[in-house]
């Protein structure tokens, strides 16, 4: 399949524009699913993905939301964007599944089945937001390699599971431990099994937070084979790499994790700032952890029209990473002034937070909406790219929208 061509979200191009079923593999599948090989091959028919979604790359299988798609408070399926880093697994069989507890600092290895997650411990339901390290990588310059995501590969889906500490310290884990990593069922690019597509983790800190989940449900029901069916993990808040699909195995570690993709370049920015295009050395990278303030105009769609006199009622949704948003604001005169946006609190803790306001416009004319995020400890976003780290990572630039008064 060849990559779809998309306009470049800037609100100017948008402007221009405007004038101008889930599938589960395996011997056990939810009601209702057919294997792969009978479906069509068409991505929005495959994951059941609105045709408005963009498709970046089809191996491994990356697709991003338009801003305007992600207006839902909880984001649907339909909208939600797929990050992978290997090949969906074939072989899924939920009622055989099982998570393995092993590693160094675990005081024993310790195998449960997907039935005895449900039955052992009880489950939690959080709102819980997944942003990918490198939404925004598009706008970087020097570019950087990787998929060029626009805005929308964001999501604040309801999740529900078990905590994972519950399950770490039901396995029990000693006075070593300083890290987990997962590790899981999908298939390296290369279908090599000696080779893990992505194995990320987290610190203990992270990993025993009342939020972090071993999710089994998305939104009410069984997670979508994209998403990671039938079991994965849930860290809000930080990159959305962390929240490794189709788990089947975490390891207590007493030492950073050092899997694929959790050394070298990969979700690392420079530790202090650096010029475009300087190379880094590894050594002077940092693994990025809470995910910065950002927010996303989600109503109207770019390109807009509306008649002189008449107030634009704007909307959408601001998220920190661990902290919560605690002012949004919006502009109209590219940052000269700012107007105080409504923004509500989050349903819980690592879910976004949603605002709205009613804009006026002095006189006709083309403008820009737009909108900011400051967070609990005085950070805003920078009306402009921030610094330029080697991997196009952590782009949190304020949003803006394309607006013209008739």
């Amino acid at each position: 399949m060849k990559r779809r061509n998309f306009i470049k979200n800037t609100a100017l191009s948008s402007l221009v524009a405007a004038v101008g079923t889930d599938i589960v593999f395996g011997s056990i599948l939810p009601e209702g699913y057919e294997p792969l090989a009978l479906q069509d091959p068409d991505p929005f028919a495959l994951f059941s993905k609105d045709q408005e979604m963009v498709v970046l790359n089809d191996k491994p299988w990356n697709i991003e939301a338009r801003a305007h798609l992600l207006d839902d408070k909880i984001t649907p399926n339909k909208f939600m964007f797929i990050r992978n880093n290997g090949l969906i697994p074939e072989d899924i069989d939920a009622r055989n599944w099982t998570i393995t507890i092993d590693g160094e600092a675990v005081e024993e290895t310790k195998t449960y089945t997907l039935a005895e997650l449900k039955s052992k411990f009880k489950t939690y339901t959080y709102q819980l937001t997944l942003e990918c390290g490198g939404n925004g990588r598009s706008e970087f310059d020097p570019p950087a390699k990787g998929n060029q995501w626009t805005v929308g590969a964001v999501s604040c889906a309801e999740w529900t599971g078990v905590r994972l500490k519950d399950v770490l310290e039901d396995a029990g884990y000693t006075n070593k431990a300083v890290y987990i990593g997962y590790h899981a069922a999908d298939v390296h690019l290369s279908r090599d099994p000696e080779k893990e597509p992505i194995s990320r983790g987290a610190p203990m800190a992270k990993a025993l937070q009342d939020e972090t989940l071993l999710a089994f449900q998305m939104n009410g029901k069984d997670i979508p084979l994209a998403h990671g069916y039938p079991l994965r993990l849930v860290a809000g808040g930080w990159p959305a790499s962390v929240s490794g699909k189709w788990i089947q195995r975490i390891s207590i570690r007493d030492r950073v994790h050092d899997g694929t993709k959790m050394t070298g370049d990969a979700y690392r920015v420079p530790c202090n700032p650096v010029a475009p295009g300087e190379k880094v050395k590894e050594e002077d990278m940092c693994i990025i952890e809470s995910m910065p303030v950002k927010s996303l105009i989600t109503y109207p769609k770019s390109g807009a029209m509306i008649k002189s006199g008449q107030k634009l009622n704007i909307r959408g949704h601001a998220w920190a990473g661990e902290l919560e948003v605690t002012k949004m604001e919006y502009s109209i005169d590219f940052g000269s002034t700012w107007q105080s946006c409504l923004v509500e609190r989050p349903k819980n803790r690592l879910a976004w937070q949603h605002f709205n306001a009613s804009v006026s416009f002095p006189k006709k004319g083309y403008y820009e909406v737009w909108a900011r995020a400051t967070d609990a400890r005085g950070n805003s976003q920078p009306m402009l790219l921030p610094g330029w780290n080697p991997k196009g990572y952590l782009n949190n630039a304020c949003h803006r929208i394309a607006i013209k008064v008739i």
